[in-house]
């Protein structure tokens, strides 16, 4: 590392035309540079610059070490300008991975990203949790309580749950009118390898809670299969995707026991690492985190 040192300082050197020059150029002493001069000629065992009390020349060996040594600084000032640019401008490939149900809230809350031509977005949809070292992720979306580890997690938001059902499978039914009676309705409960019967907890904005046992008549391993299946009236469900949003908005799902709620779901970015990160994910992350502070107000 001392000769790479030596090699810069050289080429300083035959670029400023003086020791003084290159000395100011570097922050160090005039005798400093030509102690470094010297120790690299001894290196190399030849000499690099005729000195005189006018002016440097370069020796035939110098004029074809200098090549390599200005060489060498430029690939090293090249390097600190692509990692300033890494650190402040958006770029490269950003990987997200985040539940199927997310897909249409990061497409709206990461559209702003779109603005920087030199960042790609991949995003890896799936219910299922995402290894994030092995699939190079820089950012994990997950919802609901966070397993012990070593990633760092950042909360976002707060997803607001609610019951819903379609009108025909209500009409059919007959509406629960207290939370008792979801009891005797058909649930559609989450992943196919969990418990049929399950117990759901519910509260009110004024602090009552009830607690029923609840029987699954279909599951599904994606959000999106469950919504479909809510929709087409096979039971009832707890609101989560933009999609059910959507429904509920335009009719084909209506709110059951409107009073009632299930427990909200916390929402977290998950990132590999501690500290300063690339603008590409400070920019992903922050625009998420306003996202969220967005849509709580609004439901508030």
């Amino acid at each position: 590392m001392d000769q790479l040192k030596r090699m810069a300082v050289f080429a300083e050197v035959v670029t400023a035309g003086s020791l003084s020059a290159a000395a100011r150029q570097l922050g160090m002493t005039p005798s400093a540079v030509s102690q470094h001069l010297r120790q690299l000629e001894d290196a190399l065992g030849l000499a690099l610059l005729h000195r005189s009390t006018r002016k440097l020349t370069l020796t035939e060996a110098g004029a074809r070490y200098v090549e390599g040594c200005t060489a060498m600084v430029a690939a090293a000032r090249a390097a600190d300008q692509a990692l300033e640019h890494h650190r402040d401008e958006p770029e490269g490939e950003l990987r997200i991975a985040a539940p199927i149900g997310f897909g249409s809230l990061l497409a709206t809350a990461l559209a702003p990203l779109r603005n920087f031509p030199k960042l790609s977005l991949r995003l890896m949809m799936d219910d299922a949790l995402v290894d994030v070292i092995a699939e190079r992720v820089d950012i994990a979306v997950r919802v609901g309580g966070l397993p012990d580890s070593s990633l760092v997690a950042r909360k976002l938001g707060t997803l607001r749950a609610q019951l819903c059902a379609s009108p025909a499978y209500l009409a059919a039914r007959g509406w629960p009118q207290q939370p008792a009676d979801l009891a005797r309705h058909d649930w559609l409960g989450g992943r196919p390898q969990a418990p049929a019967q399950e117990s759901l907890e519910l509260h009110t904005a004024d602090g009552r809670t009830a607690r029923v046992h609840v029987t699954s008549r279909a599951s599904a391993t994606q959000v999106t299969a469950l919504h479909s299946l809510c929709v087409a009236g096979w039971g009832i469900s707890i609101v989560l995707s933009d999609d059910d949003r959507r429904a509920l908005a335009d009719g084909r799902l209506v709110p059951v026991l409107p009073d009632w709620s299930p427990p909200d779901y916390d929402t977290y970015a998950i990132t590999a690492r501690r500290g300063e990160q690339p603008a590409k994910v400070r920019h992903a992350l922050a625009l998420l985190a306003s996202y969220f502070e967005a849509m709580e107000t609004k439901v508030a």
